[in-house]
């Protein structure tokens, strides 16, 4: 059973998600806040697996609950941002935040429970066109922070193979198809690439592959 807690300033849509999410049979609603500040709390004292984070809330926003919510130590829960603003600047920031997905409000509901699946999981959730508008946002950024080489090393020629494809928003069937090898196969190299280089899914592989210059913009 998939734990979710709501966090979302307007009641309604809180209730809304509620009611579809705790028709699913996997899934249960164990609570809900109405800001940031309040999110951090309930997580806290509920130990959710994932936190539906809307991005515009009083007291404190969704990106700095996120922040803080996945600075602190233990097992922090998944964070899936939720949001009606489709903007470049929020997929960054939230990606560096932490969080391990983006969706937009106007998603369906059988989106949004697949969604709260795929980040309990630990995959990302990044649809193409918001991997599109990430890219774009490492271009408009320059160049690359400093390389952190030593990790990169510690990494096979085959590991740092695929995670240049992940960094390239392949799935891993894709990146199995091109590398003429089994899925299963691709999934193992890829928690490897995840546990050297200290991250926790593939969204987090993204953003360091092209903040360490592995993939630049274009490639």
């Amino acid at each position: 059973m998939i734990r979710v807690l709501i966090a979302d300033d307007q009641g309604m849509v809180r209730t809304g998600f509620t009611v579809f999410l705790s028709a699913q049979p996997d899934i249960q609603v164990v609570g809900e806040a109405a800001d940031g500040r309040e999110a951090i709390r309930r997580a806290a004292e509920l130990a959710p697996d994932v936190v539906l984070m809307d991005v515009r809330m009083p007291v404190m926003n969704g990106l700095e609950a996120t922040r803080e919510l996945l600075s602190g130590g233990g097992r922090p829960p998944k964070v899936l941002i939720l949001t009606t603003f489709d903007l470049d600047d929020y997929v960054y920031e939230a990606l560096r935040a932490g969080a391990s997905g983006f969706l937009l409000k106007d998603a369906s509901a059988a989106q949004l429970a697949e969604a709260v699946r795929v980040v309990a999981a630990g995959d990302a959730l990044l649809a193409p066109q918001v991997t599109r508008r990430l890219i774009h946002e490492f271009a408009r950024l320059g160049a690359p922070r400093p390389s952190a080489g030593r990790r990169l090393a510690e990494l096979t020629e085959r590991e740092t193979e695929v995670l240049t494809l992940v960094a390239q928003a392949l799935s891993n069937q894709e990146i199995a198809d091109k590398l003429f090898v089994a899925e299963q196969t691709v999934k193992t190299h890829v928690g490897r690439v995840l546990m050297k280089l200290g991250l926790r899914d593939r969204a987090q592989a993204i953003v360091w592959a092209y903040e360490n210059g592995l993939v630049r913009p274009g490639e």
